[in-house]
């Protein structure tokens, strides 16, 4: 665990908080966060509609340790708010989340989606602008075709990069509950979006038909005892997908069995164990958020209070639980009436899926490393943002005396949350969201 402790922080606000760092709106708070398939490129999305692009800056012989900075490459409004006039209600925004398709040519591709649409977006640079047109002038006004007396051929002009982003495809009108989830497949043609109750596969090229492959709605919706909180293809098995639900189940489905897979393949699921029974038991054991791993071998699943890793294997217990914040449990009455215990926390594999990280209260994230079993919780602040600074292992203490170094579990900030994490796919490099700021972490670089 010791190369955890040694990230190196740069920090990135929001336009509109530029000028307050502590002054932020609602609009501003980071909702999704994303690196492309090569880890050059970080998506963000936040409650706004806002997508900021992050690329990392290209290796110099005079400074190679910049090698790791992220800098804004491009910034674009998403989605709008929009209303329903049908339902009179208002859809937001907010940016549910941003998955990026494996690049194909120069330019990248990168799903985003709020509550009922998916859109496509296409992000290109263009350091070229055609010029000596015959019908227009420089300003773009026709000409008069009697004053066309010679043919001129068109010519390219270097001019300054810019990079533009422009909606290839619009995907709408296919979900009735809100989407809280997509997947782009690993057969690089389909993806999936989730919502409460159906999961619909589409084509990226096909916008207005999906087929509907998962519909867990009942014919009597007083009969409604479970929703669908994720779902997440096989990275390997274009056939194969998972989806969890709020009653701390994992379901793994093939489609070439059947196309509705209303009947799973397999069932993940470890029973509650009785003495620990309690009237939070159900809300705490809604799973937040499924991966699968690098390998395809493994599932990983976060709860409120837990992290675990299940064999694809092996149905009748996970492999690996990891107690993420159990110092919370004496606390989960507040945590309740505060409305915290809703909170949806995700996770994430490391590259060789041998650490799992996840986020906590505080502005603390929790690391696990599968192998030596060790772990260490580090804190997201601007305290410790300094360049190069080195990140200190935090503590929590629970009761009795209190160490210097440690925190008390009263003395928590519940207002400051981790729900949304990512990992480089090749190296140590990993990227934290506190509310409004995004934290990029990296290895210590001698």
């Amino acid at each position: 665990m010791k190369c955890f402790s040694r990230y190196l922080p740069y920090i990135f606000r929001p336009p509109s908080s530029l000028l307050s760092s502590s002054c932020h709106t609602e609009a501003d708070i980071i909702s999704t966060v994303e690196f492309n398939s090569t880890g050059e490129l970080l998506a963000t999305g936040d409650k706004g509609g806002r997508v900021v692009v992050f690329q990392r800056e290209q290796e110099s012989k005079n400074q190679p340790h910049r090698r790791g900075e992220y800098n804004v490459y491009s910034t674009f409004q998403s989605h709008e708010p929009e209303f329903d006039y049908l339902k009179s209600l208002e859809i937001e925004e907010k940016i549910n989340k941003i998955r990026w398709l494996p690049q194909q040519n120069a330019a990248y591709f990168l799903l985003s989606t709020n509550d009922k649409t998916v859109k496509l977006w296409k992000i290109s640079e263009r350091d070229k602008r055609p010029e000596g047109y015959n019908l227009k002038d420089e300003e773009g006004r026709i000409r008069d075709p009697t004053t066309i007396t010679s043919l001129r051929v068109p010519v390219l002009r270097p001019m300054d990069l810019m990079v533009e982003a422009t909606p290839r495809r619009i995907f709408s009108n296919a979900h009735t509950y809100h989407i809280n989830s997509i997947s782009v497949n690993s057969d690089h043609e389909t993806y999936m979006s989730t919502d409460d109750l159906r999961i619909n596969l589409w084509n990226l090229e096909i916008t207005n038909r999906s087929f509907n492959i998962v519909d867990i709605k009942p014919a009597n919706m007083e009969e409604l005892t479970e929703v669908i909180t994720a779902a997440e293809f096989h990275p390997n098995q274009c056939n194969t997908f998972v989806y969890s639900s709020s009653k701390g189940s994992i379901r793994l489905c093939d489609m070439r069995t059947s196309a509705l897979c209303d009947n799973h393949s397999k069932l993940f699921e470890e029973p509650e164990d009785p003495s620990n029974r309690s009237f939070f038991s159900e809300i705490i054991s809604s799973i937040s958020d499924v991966k699968f791993s690098h390998s395809g071998r493994y599932l990983m699943t976060r709860d409120y209070l837990t992290v675990k890793v299940w064999d694809i294997n092996m149905e009748s217990k996970p492999l690996e639980t990891y107690q993420v914040h159990d110092y919370l449990r004496s606390k989960l009455c507040s945590l309740y009436e505060n409305d915290c215990i809703f909170d949806k926390f995700e996770c994430v594999w490391n590259g060789t899926d041998s650490v799992l990280m996840t986020g906590s209260y505080n502005n603390f994230f929790r690391m696990f490393d599968r192998n030596t079993k060790r772990d260490v919780t580090l804190e997201a602040s601007r305290e410790n943002s300094k360049p190069r600074a080195i990140l200190k292992p935090r503590k929590v203490c629970v009761g009795g005396k209190r160490r210097k170094d440690e925190i008390s579990v009263d003395s928590l900030d519940f207002s400051k949350k981790i729900l949304h994490t990512a990992w480089h796919p090749n190296e140590n490099i990993i990227a934290v969201a506190a509310t409004n700021n995004l934290y990029i972490f990296q290895d210590k670089v001698n």
